[in-house]
This record gives structure tokens, C-alpha cells and sequence, in this order.
């Protein structure tokens, strides 16, 4: 199972569009901050799966929060806004019996093991902080179990 996760693209239709044309992926999640180009995207490509949670940036009545449930892992999928920190992200995640946290927010990249929590934050494609660059995650799921976890410039 491959996953392309995405935050942060804070009206750049054009970066969003290239990164889900150039990577067949399983499914396409985009973690806020994006609404209006997330929504042009997945409506020209209605043979993908896309998934979107929404940021302070974003008005509409998409959920701030989602579970999914592929194979053996339960992710949950929050923009990070609505949490203080990475303790109460990760916290959330536990609570919420996930064992994958995907969120945005910051504008900086990241993978990591917190507390037997997979943790990533794709960085943001639209406008990344002062010291990173554009980019975005990619979650790859075997069969058996594995997870790797990688963040791709753009």
C-alpha cells in the first residue's frame, strides 16, 4: 500500500496536481491548509482516492480529524492546529488506538517513532518554513506489516 501525504498547500494548484499526476499511489492524503486545490485536484482525477482534513486555513465543512483503517493499522490524519504540540498529537493518536499519526501545521518535515507511533508531517508543498523546502511523504505499507516512512523534496 502506497500512500502520498500532503499538507500545506496553501493555494498552489499547480505543485498539488504535479505531486499526485507524478506518483500512482494507493491513496492521496492531504492534511489541510489546501481545500480549494485539494478539491479541483480529486475532482479531475475521480479514479483516485483522496482523503482531506482540514487546517485553520480552511473554510468549509470537512472533518479537522480521520481514522483510517488499512490492514492491520488504524491512522489518524489531523492537521495538528487543534493540538498543542507533538505529545498531544501523539496522545490523540493513542487514544484514538492508531498506531500511524499523519498531521501538517508546522511547515517542517518529519518521521519518527514516538511511543511505538509511526509520526509524520510531509512538510508543506506550498510555502515550506524558512529553513526546508518544498516536500511531501511518502507511507509505504507491506503485506507483512512494514512500515517506511519518506520525505520527498519537491
Amino acid at each position: 500500500m502506497k500512500i502520498i501525504v500532503t499538507a500545506d498547500t496553501h493555494k498552489n494548484f499547480d505543485i498539488y496536481n504535479d505531486v499526485v499526476n507524478r506518483n500512482p499511489a494507493d491513496y492521496y492524503i492531504h492534511l489541510g491548509d489546501g481545500v480549494n486545490e485539494f478539491a479541483e485536484v480529486a475532482k479531475a482525477n475521480p479514479d483516485k482516492n483522496f482523503v482531506f482534513v482540514k487546517g485553520e486555513h480552511d473554510f468549509c465543512s470537512a472533518s479537522s480529524k480521520q481514522i483510517l483503517e488499512i490492514g492491520q493499522f488504524r491512522i489518524l490524519c489531523v492537521h495538528g492546529h487543534e493540538q498543542e504540540g507533538i505529545d498531544a498529537l501523539v496522545e490523540e493518536a493513542k487514544n484514538s488506538d492508531c498506531n500511524i499519526l499523519l498531521y501538517g501545521h508546522t511547515h517542517i518535515y518529519k518521521t519518527e517513532k514516538i511511543d511505538g507511533i509511526y509520526v509524520m508531517n510531509p512538510g508543506s508543498l506550498g510555502s515550506p518554513s524558512v529553513n526546508t523546502e518544498s516536500s511531501y511523504g511518502i507511507l509505504e505499507i507491506s503485506d507483512d506489516g512494514q512500515v517506511k516512512m519518506n520525505i520527498v523534496a519537491y
